[in-house]
């Protein structure tokens, strides 16, 4: 008896395809690998550079606990939870809108653009100008405040067809919504508690304490792996729901809890640092042009988003006369990526 003479064929297709998963996973090692040098290059020097400049030997003293004059509360009280803080926001908002992104096959789905981000804001603006709360409190308030929104948008835009684009539109003017709640708190609010809230109209580094670092710490190290888990149930999402159906995925339950946990990490950074525009927007695409597609981005955009809240602030600090909040720098390099997208979609006639 012959061989099958589709055989061969069969054998080379198999072997290109997994040759092709074996590029794009070492494509992808690569580009973690440096991404997560260049976090680590970051953070170090947002903890060297200042109005004093401390050489990495000092730095590594402060860290193993030593005391260097002038260098242990410099880089210990001031320059190291500014730095932690910001990789953790950074981490927390790249997790979280290549999620969103991803899971509702939409570019514009990034927490910051649907609103979800504007709820956990309005509401620690209105806990610290109007309630008078702060600290632990306020985290909390931002966080059920960000769920709130969350579902509410979700169940608004649930049925049909069109969900993901339906979703962004509402998202949207729940968003605008929720802006003209900050604006009428923060005019209403007295003279000193206005600084305070513009931290979370703007998204801001300064005043980072280490109270503020432990909480969102906690929530980046539970959640983070907990969506790089469940990568592969994301993947399958994006080629639909009936397809991720065939593929094994209880789609109802898994999205839910992709959700949750995407949800939880906008708020958590939010609540510590502020709306700091246009992170979890562009860390997922900027990274999928690195890593290409057909990979897990969760973790690759999670960096990625961490070197773009670092570069933001490093360049707020040290490249102009006066010092801009990390925000104003993110929501420059932001602005220009969302009006192409905006014109981009328009053009194709909508997104679903």
């Amino acid at each position: 008896m012959t061989a099958h003479p589709a055989t061969p064929g069969l054998a080379a297709r198999t072997a290109l395809v997994r040759a092709g998963r074996i590029r794009r996973s070492r494509r992808r090692a690569i580009v973690i690998g440096i991404l997560a040098a260049a976090v680590l290059s970051l953070v170090f020097a947002e903890i060297m550079l200042g109005k004093t400049f401390y050489p990495v030997s000092d730095v590594l003293a402060v860290l193993r606990g030593e005391s260097v004059p002038g260098a242990s509360f410099t880089v210990g009280t001031l320059r190291l939870p500014r730095a932690l803080i910001g990789a953790l926001a950074g981490l927390a908002f790249g997790a979280a809108g290549t999620t969103f992104q991803t899971m509702l096959r939409n570019p514009l789905a990034s927490p910051d653009v649907i609103g979800i981000s504007a709820g956990a804001s309005a509401a620690a603006v209105v806990s610290l100008v109007v309630l008078r709360w702060s600290g632990t409190t306020t985290l909390f308030v931002a966080l059920i405040a960000g769920v709130a929104v969350a579902a509410a948008i979700y169940l608004a835009a649930r049925g049909g067809e069109s969900t993901g684009g339906r979703l962004i539109l509402i998202g949207i003017g729940i968003g605008a919504m929720l802006d003209a709640v900050v604006s009428f708190a923060i005019q209403r609010a007295a003279e000193w508690d206005v600084a305070v809230a513009m931290r979370w109209l703007t998204g801001s580094l300064n005043g980072s304490r280490w109270e503020s670092v432990l909480p969102l710490g906690i929530a980046v190290a539970v959640l983070l792996p907990l969506l790089a888990l469940l990568s592969r149930q994301l993947r399958a999402l994006e080629l639909g729901d009936a397809a991720a159906t065939a593929l094994g995925v209880r789609v109802d339950h898994v999205r839910v809890v992709l959700i949750i946990a995407a949800v939880a990490l906008t708020c958590f950074a939010t609540a510590t640092t502020g709306p700091i525009a246009f992170v979890a927007f562009l860390a997922g695409p900027i990274v999928s042009r690195l890593a290409g597609h057909g990979s897990s981005l969760t973790v690759p955009a999670a960096l990625m988003g961490a070197c773009l809240v670092l570069t933001a602030d490093l360049i707020g600090q040290f490249a102009f006369d006066t010092r801009f909040p990390v925000g104003v720098i993110t929501g420059i390099l932001g602005a220009p990526y969302l009006l192409y997208l905006l014109i981009r979609t328009s053009r194709r006639g909508g997104s679903s």
